[in-house]
């Protein structure tokens, strides 16, 4: 008889799952019943290659009936002062749903939200949050070191370079990341930054790659910067090279050894469909690898097992959360601690404070 009356209720829990999971299927058919029209602005075009491309390819997976059944707008090439871009998206094409993903869109971002409390507005990059925006990013900083790992294993010279965009807090945390990843497999490792002072400029970041490797024997290249011009620069010298943002392997099958990427899809279909089903919280979200939004792509063929077989030791150390980049003993690169033994970087200095380079980090020409 017991038998029985646990069987029974096992067979009623699962019909009431079956309900709710019906409910919930419903409630999301219904929310994408109707086509809703979504703004999204880019920093540079959705061909880049690049980092544009990355949301641009995360939200048209989105787009298709059957799964959020979106109209997507997009504006290319948007300056910081987006104001005139997102008042146009929300008057002339109706749009519903804003996304901007470069952090110097917040201010107007944050102006619109409060002029439109019924439009809801993602920043990607950004660190605010009120009823109807949203701002999310992910720890990149943890797939950097990973890469920094599989650059610091290839390199014969211990010299690495890296172009990087603008000296801000993102970009310095991943120059350091990668840099401490770098040296805990070649501790005599240097890695010599030169700024470009331009995200999308090809110009401006390829003569930085070429000063580089004509003043250096460099034998790594590195970058955070939308151009894919250090690659090709690179690419033509016969130097290994390592990306940002989104794989380019195939671009660079001679010289390309791996690249650290965002996973913007699932992200974007949780926040949209909470928009759709009118359940949307306004928060300020930084998540990490162990949630998908960024990762380390394939390595090609370049890399070799004992290189994989860190990376691996280091990505297990992120998923059990017994290990983070900044975690002390860390020095900066005039020799001074600046994270003791035992402690470890507050978000809030990672996000807002990181000014200073750790130690094996060079920079020249700023």
């Amino acid at each position: 008889m017991r038998k029985i009356i646990i069987i029974a209720f096992l067979i009623l829990a699962a019909a009431i799952t079956g309900i709710f999971y019906s409910m919930d299927d419903d409630k999301a058919l219904s929310a994408t019943a109707h086509t809703t029209k979504v703004g999204v602005l880019l920093s540079g075009a959705h061909t880049d290659k690049n980092y544009c491309q990355s949301h641009y390819e995360a939200l048209e997976a989105l787009r298709p009936k059957d799964k959020l059944n979106l109209d997507i707008v997009y504006r290319e090439n948007v300056a910081g002062d987006c104001y005139p871009d997102i008042i146009s998206l929300i008057r002339d094409e109706g749009c519903r749903i804003i996304v901007g993903v470069s952090f110097q869109f917040g201010k107007d971002m944050e102006r619109a939200a409060e002029l439109y409390p019924d439009v809801y507005f993602l920043h990607a990059g950004g660190t605010s949050a009120h009823s109807n925006f949203s701002s999310f990013f992910g720890r990149m900083y943890q797939a950097r070191y990973l890469l920094g790992i599989i650059a610091g294993a290839k390199t014969k010279t211990g010299q690495i370079g890296y172009v990087a965009a603008f000296p801000i807090p993102e970009v310095i945390r991943g120059i350091n990341a990668f840099t401490l990843g770098v040296r805990s497999v070649r501790p005599d490792a240097v890695v010599r930054v030169r700024y470009c002072n331009s995200w999308t400029d090809d110009e401006a970041a390829g003569k930085a790659c070429a000063e580089l490797l004509e003043r250096h024997p460099i034998d790594v290249m590195a970058m955070h910067t939308n151009s894919l011009a250090p690659h090709r620069e690179a690419d033509r010298r016969g130097v290994w090279s390592v990306g940002c943002n989104r794989d380019s392997a195939e671009a660079f099958p001679d010289t390309y050894l791996a690249a650290c990427v965002w996973q913007w899809r699932d992200c974007y279909y949780k926040q949209i469909l909470d928009c759709l089903q009118g359940k949307f919280h306004g928060s300020n979200v930084w998540m990490d690898i162990n949630d998908g939004i960024v990762a380390l792509s394939a390595p090609t063929r370049h890399v070799d097992a004992r290189a994989m077989a860190a990376v691996e030791a280091a990505n297990r150390n992120f998923y059990h959360r017994t290990f983070d980049v900044f975690y002390g003993p860390v020095k900066d690169n005039t020799g001074n601690i600046r994270i003791e033994a035992g402690e470890s970087m507050a978000d809030s200095e990672m996000l807002n404070g990181f000014f200073w380079y750790v130690e094996g980090v060079t920079v020249e020409g700023i």
